[in-house]
């Protein structure tokens, strides 16, 4: 399973409606945190942090197209990895 953080924070850029779609969706582990100790992004962009990894746009609409591209791009690197252990 995913995990996507949110900082409380950074709901001023409109994070707080992609939080709220990706959790209707059900796919992801959304969670939401008083502070991910990125305050400098924070103030300046909507982000999030996906499997542990940031994740920043210009506006919050972007921001849930970027974060679906960091899952996807995470899962394809994940199974890679695992095809080339398993030919170990």
């Amino acid at each position: 399973m995913n995990i996507v953080e949110f900082c409380v924070s950074n709901m001023h850029h409109g994070t707080d409606k992609v939080m709220e779609k990706l959790e209707l969706e059900g796919d992801v582990d959304v969670i939401e945190y008083g502070c991910l100790g990125n305050c400098g992004e924070c103030y300046l962009s909507p982000y999030a942090m996906v499997n542990g990894e940031s994740v920043f746009a210009a506006e919050a609409d972007e921001l849930y197209d970027r974060i679906k591209e960091a899952i996807k791009e995470q899962e394809s690197e994940r199974s890679a990895l695992d095809k080339l252990l398993d030919d170990l």
